[in-house]
């Protein structure tokens, strides 16, 4: 695993640029197209590190979560897509950074508090992988161990309608109205560094009820039923 340097790639005035120039057409595309809107913007910290942990119900989720933050995110990919340089240097653009396919759980978190303690905001899905449904599924704790590590906040974000976009096995993109609702931030506890095993359960679980609420808010907004 490669070490956090002191300066992130993708941190220079090109690459800020790059990252401005895409957000803003992917802004103006999922507000014509999917008819996207975003409510709760004020929990957003304006300065420091943060944790945007958002619903994962589909591939489109990172752009549509990212529109809540007027700052560059910063996301984690495999490595083997930094492989071709050009690739590699739009993703670190976009706010991409590499973690080494089939590593340590434990490395790749290490580089996620790396990146925050950058003073960078990190998106971290509590979900895992893309699920289905109305209900969030059991989390995993990374996100809150990160988040006590590092001594940040977490901004739970719900997203309505992206399932319908392009879900998990879906082959093909769709327009459909998605709402986003940005929950209040779950402020961990002064642990000094520390991440206690009872207090990364109590923030998974803070994260799990605010994850829900956000959820169910923006499915409403997005007029879903069950």
């Amino acid at each position: 695993m490669a070490r956090v340097t002191s300066r992130l790639a993708g941190s220079g005035p090109l690459s800020t640029g790059l990252y401005y120039v895409v957000r803003n057409f992917l802004w103006l595309l999922m507000l014509v197209w999917l008819r996207v809107r975003v409510r709760g913007r004020h929990n957003v910290p304006r300065t420091g590190a943060f944790i945007l942990a958002p619903i994962h119900r589909s591939a489109v989720d990172i752009p549509l979560a990212s529109l809540a933050v007027h700052r560059r995110v910063r996301f984690m990919g495999k490595d083997s897509l930094w492989a071709k340089r050009p690739i590699g240097a739009v993703l670190s653009a976009l706010g991409g950074f590499p973690v080494t396919r089939g590593s340590a759980d434990l490395e790749a978190l290490k580089r996620c508090i790396g990146v925050l303690a950058q003073g960078e905001p990190l998106v971290m899905f509590p979900e895992g992988t893309r699920q289905t449904g109305s209900t969030v599924h059991p989390l995993f704790d990374g996100p809150a161990y990160v988040a006590l590590k590092a001594g940040v906040p977490i901004v739970p974000v719900g997203i309505g309608g992206s399932e319908y976009v392009m879900g998990k096995g879906a082959r093909s993109v769709r327009a459909k109205r998605c709402r986003v609702v940005v929950g209040a931030p779950i402020i961990p506890p002064d642990t000094g560094g520390k991440a206690p095993r009872d207090v990364v359960s109590n923030v998974t679980s803070e994260l799990a009820a605010g994850l829900q609420r956000a959820f169910d808010q923006a499915r409403r907004d997005a007029r879903l039923s069950d």
